[in-house]
């Protein structure tokens, strides 16, 4: 599993880190790099999210610019998905709870079956799930575009999405932690509820930044 090949990879850092350090991720190989020093962050840490806009639930557009100065989790699903989808979603729950009534933490859930999730689909799902947070958007848009986005951006797969071609199908239970400045700053198995506590706790940590 990528979390545990993330133990034995080597860390790029100028110093020791920290306790309550959390690592930036610069590249799809998820070698964490740790950073003290904020001037240093923004001259070394190149990799960003991308810019994207897609509609939600609602048929609320929801772009790069609704994300600006907050925190966001970022995961993969499709409402029809009977394995995996149905746990993730359960675990995400943990964190939504946590964060429903703030505003500074927003979650994301890009359907990777944008052509058959429509918003009518995903609000149904949202709703039977039982899922009351204003600020987790379910969202649906271009194919080509959720795909690219994904691999690009938010490096979602074990296996470097990088290298695959953008028709194949893209499915993973890890969710992707990102920073006010759209940095890469966690990466976690989603069907686990013990990361979505840790995933709890690297939040509290960015909040305080």
């Amino acid at each position: 599993m990528l979390l545990t090949a993330l133990i034995s990879l080597p860390m790029l850092s100028c110093r020791q880190p920290e306790e309550s350090d959390l690592p930036f991720y610069n590249s799809a190989d998820f070698t964490p790099v740790f950073i003290g020093n904020k001037n240093e962050a923004t001259s070394e840490i190149t990799h960003k999210i991308g810019t994207f806009s897609f509609v939600d639930q609602d048929s609320v557009l929801i772009s790069d610019k609704t994300l600006q100065n907050k925190i966001h989790v970022a995961g993969f699903m499709f409402t029809s998905c009977k394995s995996i989808c149905p746990m993730m979603i359960r675990n995400l729950k943990i964190v939504s709870d946590a964060y429903e009534n703030d505003g500074e933490v927003v979650l994301l859930s890009y359907s990777v079956t944008p052509w058959i999730d429509t918003p009518g689909i995903l609000n149904a799902y949202k709703k039977g799930n039982g899922i009351r947070n204003q600020n987790w958007h379910f969202l649906t848009g271009d194919k080509a575009a959720i795909y690219s986005l994904a691999r690009k951006s938010y490096f979602a797969e074990e296996e470097l999405g990088l290298t695959k071609d953008s028709t194949e199908f893209l499915h993973t239970e890890h969710c992707i932690l990102v920073d006010r400045d759209s940095r890469i700053r966690g990466v976690y198995n989603s069907t686990l509820a013990l990361e979505m506590r840790q995933l709890i706790k690297d939040i509290e940590v960015l909040k305080k930044q």
